[in-house]
Formats: C-alpha cells, structure tokens, sequence
C-alpha cells in the first residue's frame, strides 16, 4: 500500500495545524457556527442530531494493521468504543467532543491517516474494488491509480468549491464491486490491443434524483487519465448548476446539457489540459505508486486442514460457503469478515474487534485489510490451510457470522438514530429484518440478496441499486416506508422499481416477509436467485403479494 513520505506528513501536519487554530477560534466564540461549518467540512467534522461526527478516510478501502489498532485507539480514547465503517469505504466517529478532534487528528496522522476532503463540495475519498489485487477475474489491480487520482485531487486549487461533492470509483475487474455506474465518475479498467486504459463513466448518482452513469469515453490510455479527469471536472466546475443545490451534482448537469454536449465540452478541454501535464512525471510516479503495491508472495500451501474443517464442522462450512471468495491464486481464499450479526448495527466494529482483525491480518493474511462499501471487513490474502485457525478466532469477538451476500447482510445508513438529515429510523429496521429471517432459519435457502436501506431521500443506503430497497420518509410526523425491487448496483447496473404506498414503521418486516415468500413460491429453484426470478417474473407476482396480502389483513 502506498507510504507516505516527507512531504505528504509534512502536508498533513500543517493541515492538521490549521484545523486546530480553527477549531480554538469556534470554541473561544471568534467563529461563528455558520463560518465555522465549511472549514470543518472540508476536515471531515459534520454537526450531527446528538453529538459531532468525524469521518476518517480510508484511501480505496485499504488499510493496515497499525491503521486499523489506531482506528481502535481513537475509539476507545475519543469515542464510545466503535466506530462505523460506511459504504464510502471510510469510518465515522459518532461521539467526539469538538475540543479533542485536533488531538485525534494529530494521532491519525501518526499511522498515516486523514479526513481530508471527506465531506465538503470536492472530490470525495476515491473509492475501489475491496478484493483488488487478489479476485481472479481483475485485469489489474485499480488501487495505484486511486491512488494517483487522491493525489491529484487533494487541495486542488480549482476544485475545492465545485458545485456539490463529487464521487469517483475505479475498478480494475470486469465485474464491478464498486459501483462505479452510481459515481459522478466511475473508471472501469479495460485493455484494447494488449493496451491498458479505461471506460469512462460520467453522471451516475442516487440520491432524490437517481441516475444511472453513462459511458462517456469507451477507451481512455492510462497515460491520458489525469488530463482527462481535469476536463470533467473543470467542465462541471463551470457548468454545474449553483442557485439549486437539489440539481447540483454532475448527473443533472449531464441531464440538461445531453451526454453529446458534455463530451463535446470535455474532449475540447482536454486537448488544452493535455500539454500542461508532463506525462513523463505522471508516468514516472504512478510507476512509483505501482511499486508500493507489489502484490505480497504467497508460498504454495496444502489445504488439507481447510478440506477436514469443511467435512467436519457445519458451522465452518456454512462460513466457508458464504464468506470466501476464490482467490487468483487456488491454495489461497478472499476471506469477507461480516459486521452484520444479526440484530447488530450493520456496519459497527469495536475497538476489540479490529484489534482482533489487525492481529489476524498479521498472523495470516499478509497485513493487508479491506474495507468494503458493503460495510464489511476483508482479508484478501489467506491461505487455505489458516481458514480453520482464522474462524475459530474470529468466533470469539463475533464475527464469524456466515451470511456475507444474504438478506441480513444488509447496507444501512445511520438513519435518525444519528443523523440530522434523516426523516426516519434505518438501524433498527435492518436489526429486525435481520433477526427475523434468522428465527424463520430462511437466510440460506433464500441465498444471493441484497436489501439496502436509506434513512431518507440522500439515499447513503444505496437503497435504489438494492435488490429490495428501503427509503425511510416521514409522513406528517409518522415514519413511512417506501419499497423498491429489482435494483442492481454491479456492471448491470439498474434502479429498483417502486411497488406503490408505503408501509409504517411495524409492517415494513412483514411487507418484507411477503416478497421473499412470494419469491420462494415462484422461483424455478434454489438455484434460481431473486434477482434472476424478479427479472424473469416482472413486478407485478412482488406487487400483488405486497398489496393484496395487506387488503386480506385489514378485511
């Protein structure tokens, strides 16, 4: 992974310098809240319903095991013993007092880590796919360019102050697991005549106006890509609608002016960017940064030890069948770590746990963590033979939970539980649904699923990409519960399609049951997903199921 030198702790440290004058002029009264707001912001810092909230980045979902023990510290020393891993890739801390986040900060900064541009109208944490560098279906590992694209965009002069927050993910992999479809930009890695370049996608985002991205460039060389991204971005810059926050980001300025006239705009711009940008130096340092994240050697092990687990021990098998992923290499395994026992807070991991999870990734896993925007924890590197061993320690902070991919494994937002802009509760529907499958012992023969659930209409919960998604809106004063199904948010990206009214808060559960039992009567057979029999069924079979039903129970 990439180490930083002189120069970025140096850059650190006066940011952090800065932020701590600031942070004494809004306690001393200097500053007002209203001034105080976009300095903080762009330091990460938000205002949230009960207490302030600082978000951490964590560059393309990767740490290491003195990241993760700091993450912990900081838990422990500043907060309520957790932290809340997002679909951002980054972690929250929802329960620091204003006059120690200069402390926490110039701790991060000692493991290397930061909350620079974690909110604000600028280029977001650049996100990735969490199993990049191990998955065998990647083309290459995307997380160089990540990170030469965090570098480029870090206290940029002229994108500071753009319209609305801006989002990229790359993925190196023709399947997506970075959603890179719902980004203001998403890079998808591709080669061309043995050439390795990218698709550029332009205007995708969920939130009250969801959209899909659309392919902007089909092929873009590596060597192009910084010039490139500055002519998206300096085009929006310029473009982007500033008198409606509502229709601010890059989808609705695709929207108004056609993807034909963007293209237009940022292919001329990028014939002027394209001479100011010396590619021998940006050849020359993404070389260097490909150099930092040289994938680790991985000796040839037996993995007799795993083949004895698996025949002998359910649990374990039930484990290894949800939550390993084949590795490029056969003798090794893409171990996902769920934060989604049942009835947990999706999403949550103690201070224990990720001391726990620092220690396996360097007992067994190379030292190397990710950090999933499913909100789940992944050891990419572990041989076959440590499964055993690596399972039998997770169990003991709980976090064996085999049900990666299934319905409990379920995205959330904090919802009101913490979040000033919510219009209703998240956590505890997903704690419900959750142990309510659990109980009926339905979560593997339902199999493949993924419900998302978002608070209200700024859809963190990627609700409109869930196979069943959850938005959470308050009617008159009362939570109401609108349901979506179809959503997909891999390479077939697709918005879910809305059922009708809404549900309240105690029927959205059985509104819930309804569609999978619906599904479970009408599917071909196991091996039939949801997704695949609500593409093949159409939505009237879930709509009827959902609504008819309801007209029974009230008759």
């Amino acid at each position: 992974m990439y180490v930083y030198d002189d120069f970025d702790t140096e850059f650190l440290a006066e940011r952090n310098r800065q932020f701590r004058a600031q942070v004494e002029r809004r306690i001393n009264g200097s500053l007002t809240e209203d001034e105080f707001k976009p300095l903080r912001l762009m330091n990460g810092l938000y205002l949230q319903l009960h207490a302030y909230m600082l978000r951490v980045a964590i560059p393309y979902g990767t740490l290491n095991p003195q990241q993760m023990r700091k993450l912990a510290e900081v838990a422990d020393r500043w907060d309520k013993g957790y932290g809340h891993f997002t679909t951002r890739q980054n972690i929250q801390f929802n329960w620091p007092k204003l006059a120690d986040v200069p402390d926490i900060m110039d701790s991060l900064a000692e493991a290397g880590i930061h909350a620079i541009q974690t909110s604000g109208n600028t280029i977001r944490n650049v996100t990735s796919d969490h199993f990049a560098a191990a998955a065998a279906d990647e083309i290459a590992d995307p997380r160089p360019v990540a990170e030469l694209i965090r570098q480029w965009s870090t206290d940029h002069p002229e994108f500071q102050f753009l319209p609305r927050k801006f989002k990229v993910a790359v993925t190196g992999s023709e399947i997506d697991r970075a959603v890179t479809k719902a980004h203001d930009i998403g890079l998808r890695m591709v080669r061309r005549d043995g050439e390795a370049g990218f698709e550029v996608i332009v205007g995708g985002g969920l939130g009250r106006t969801p959209m899909i991205g659309k392919v902007l460039r089909e092929f873009l060389p590596t060597a192009d890509l910084l010039p490139y991204l500055e002519a998206i971005v300096s085009t929006y810059n310029l473009l982007g609608r500033r008198d409606n926050k509502f229709k601010a980001r890059i989808k609705i300025t695709v929207h108004e002016n056609g993807i034909e006239r963007i293209r237009e705009l940022v292919e001329a711009r990028f014939i002027d960017n394209r001479p100011k940008f010396d590619a021998a130096a940006t050849e020359a340092q993404l070389a260097r940064i490909e150099a930092m994240f040289q994938a680790p050697d991985l000796p040839a092990a037996c993995d007799l030890p795993y083949q004895a687990a698996y025949a002998a021990d359910p649990a374990f098998r039930a484990w290894a069948d949800t939550n390993l992923h084949p590795h490029r290499n056969p003798d090794y395994a893409i171990v996902t770590i769920s934060l989604k026992a049942h009835g947990a807070t999706p999403g949550d991991a103690t201070s224990d746990q990720m001391r726990l999870i620092a220690d396996l990734a360097e007992a067994y896993g190379h030292s190397e963590i990710r950090i999933s925007h499913e909100q789940n924890v992944i050891l990419p590197h572990i041989a076959r033979a440590d499964l055993p061993a690596l399972y039998k320690a997770l169990r003991v902070q709980g976090l064996a939970v085999a049900n990666v991919g299934l319905i409990s494994d379920i995205i959330a937002c904090p919802g009101m539980d913490y979040c000033a802009l919510a219009t209703a509760r998240s956590i505890p529907v997903a704690q419900e649904i959750a142990t309510h499958f659990d109980a009926l012992k339905l979560e593997h023969d339902i199999g493949p699923l993924k419900i998302k659930i978002s608070g209200c209409i700024n859809a963190c919960g990627h609700h409109h990409v869930g196979h069943i998604g959850i938005l959470g809106l308050d009617r008159a004063g009362v939570e109401n519960y609108q349901i979506t199904l179809g959503g997909d948010g891999s390479e077939d990206a697709v918005l879910g399609t809305r059922t009708g009214p809404g549900f309240a808060y105690d029927q959205i559960v059985p509104a819930i049951e309804r569609i999978i039992r619906a599904y479970l009567a009408q599917r071909l057979s196991p091996a039939e997903t949801f997704l695949a029999a609500y593409k093949r069924l159409g939505l009237a079979p879930f709509k009827a199921a959902l609504y008819d039903q309801e007209g029974a129970d009230a008759a």
